[in-house]
């Protein structure tokens, strides 16, 4: 069984108390048995005290929102990917669709991050995912293979079946609008398809695929019984305890109805 992932992406939210808070709240909550694996995606200011905070939680690790495409050198305000190893940090997102429309990253930049990356240690969960005009002019399946060819596939086999990916619609993100899990399941089941003629239904059938979009308790459960999605990459309702809670409990509920 693909390993089923719970993955909280804080963005530029929460103070130094609110983040370490919310950490020790979720922490405390007792998910030693936990089939699912949580991430939390945190600023890189918190990440070397929350590594720290989740030590006595396995089933808990830490991320970092992103990562520079150079390893070290004169490039001010950037953070290297061996700077987050060095401190902890197990994984990384790299190309969320933010990090795309808004500061300009583009797909070999992408490319160049997802390989430091991996050099590095750390393990990149990758997003991908079309904007509203892409959906609505039927273009969304040639967006995500474009991502996924000029990002993903520039990997050899050994390395990219490290990697999460991440499909992201972007007229969800932060809009309360949801993919239908008939939608998010059908772009899942196409990104696995190609996974499977880039490299083999080994790699296809390994690497986890996980939702993001306007996740929240009430929808989860629907969208992590489909065959093909493996979780989610969860914004605005990871910030909140009790309702991050419900929805890493609606993943752990499912895995054992299953077993």
């Amino acid at each position: 069984m693909r390993k089923k992932i719970i993955a909280a992406n804080w963005k530029m939210n929460l103070t130094y108390t609110e983040a370490m808070t919310l950490t020790d709240t979720l922490v405390d909550s007792s998910f030693e048995l936990s089939p699912a694996e949580v991430i939390l995606a945190a600023p890189f200011v918190y990440l070397h005290d929350l590594v720290g905070r989740i030590q006595s939680q396995p089933s808990f690790s830490i991320a970092a929102q992103n990562c520079s495409s150079e390893e070290k050198g004169a490039f001010t305000g950037e953070i290297s990917a061996s700077m987050l190893v060095s401190i902890g940090t197990e994984f990384v997102i790299i190309g969320h669709s933010e990090r795309r429309t808004i500061f300009g990253e583009n797909d070999a930049l992408i490319a160049k991050k997802l390989k430091v990356a991996l050099a590095n240690g750390l393990i990149p969960i990758f997003c991908c995912g079309e904007d509203l005009q892409q959906r609505n002019s039927n273009n969304h399946f040639n967006k995500v293979e474009e991502q996924l060819h000029n990002g993903l596939f520039s990997l050899d086999i050994s390395l990219v079946s490290k990697c999460i990916i991440a499909y992201e619609p972007v007229w969800a993100i932060g809009t309360g609008v949801t993919a239908s899990t008939d939608q998010a399941q059908e772009m899942h089941a196409f990104i696995r398809t190609k996974l499977k003629s880039k490299y083999n239904a080994s790699i296809a059938e390994l690497i986890p695929i996980l939702y993001g979009g306007s996740v929240t308790s009430k929808n989860s459960a629907e969208l992590f019984n489909c065959a093909d999605v493996d979780g989610g990459l969860v914004g605005g309702a990871s910030l909140k305890a009790v309702e991050f809670l419900s929805i890493i409990q609606s993943m752990n509920n499912l895995l054992i109805e299953k077993k």
